[in-house]
C-alpha cells in the first residue's frame, strides 16, 4: 500500500475512536473527539496532496478515500444528533444523499466507470466536515448551537446541489457512455 492509502486507512480506523470519544461522558470529551475527528479528516488533505504530486492513484484509494470520508464524517454528525446539537432532519438529508450516490457510484462501476470525485462533491465534504467540526465545538461549549445549525444547513444545500450533479451524469450511465 502506497502512503496515501495507508492515510485513508487511519482515517476509516479513527472513526470508532472518535465515536468512542464522544460517546464517552469524561470532562472535555468533546473538544477531543472533535480534535481527533479533525486531525483524522485532514489526512484526507494530506492523502490527496501526495497522491497528486506523485502521480498516484490506486482503485483501492479511488473507492475507500470517498467511504472513509462518509463514515468518519456521518458517525460525527450521528454522534451529534445524539448530544442534540444536528437536528435529526438534516443528518438524514445527509444520509440519504450519501446512500443515493454510493448506489449510483456502484451502478457505474458495474459498467466498468470509475465515478471520481467532482468538484462539487469535493466541496459537499469539506462543508460536511466543517459543519461536524462546528457541531463539535459547539457540544464542547465554544460556540452557541445556532452556529452548528446554520453550519449544517450549508452542508445540507451544498450536499444536495452536489448529488444533483452526479445525478445528471447518470443517463449517460445508463446508456452506457462514460460521464463528462
Amino acid at each position: 500500500m502506497s502512503l496515501p492509502d495507508v492515510l485513508t486507512v487511519a482515517r476509516a480506523a479513527s472513526v470508532p475512536f472518535v465515536i468512542l470519544l464522544y460517546a464517552w461522558n469524561f470532562q472535555d470529551h468533546n473538544y477531543w473527539a472533535t480534535a481527533l475527528f479533525a486531525a483524522a479528516m485532514a489526512t484526507d488533505w494530506f492523502d490527496g496532496r501526495i497522491a497528486r504530486s506523485r502521480g498516484y492513484s490506486s482503485p483501492l484509494g479511488s473507492l475507500l478515500d470517498p467511504a472513509a470520508d462518509k463514515i468518519l464524517v456521518l458517525a460525527v454528525l450521528v454522534m451529534l444528533v445524539d448530544q442534540g446539537i444536528a437536528p435529526g432532519w438534516m443528518v438524514a438529508l445527509i444520509v440519504v444523499r450519501e446512500f443515493l450516490v454510493t448506489a449510483l457510484r456502484l451502478a457505474a462501476l458495474e459498467r466498468g466507470v470509475v465515478l471520481h470525485a467532482r468538484d462539487l462533491g469535493k466541496l459537499k465534504t469539506w462543508s460536511q466536515a466543517v459543519a461536524a467540526g462546528v457541531g463539535g465545538f459547539a457540544a464542547a461549549g465554544a460556540w452557541r448551537d445556532d452556529i452548528a445549525w446554520w453550519a449544517l444547513l450549508v452542508a445540507v444545500v451544498l450536499t444536495w446541489i452536489s448529488g444533483l450533479d452526479y445525478a445528471r451524469v447518470a443517463p449517460r450511465l445508463w446508456r452506457g457512455g462514460a460521464p463528462a
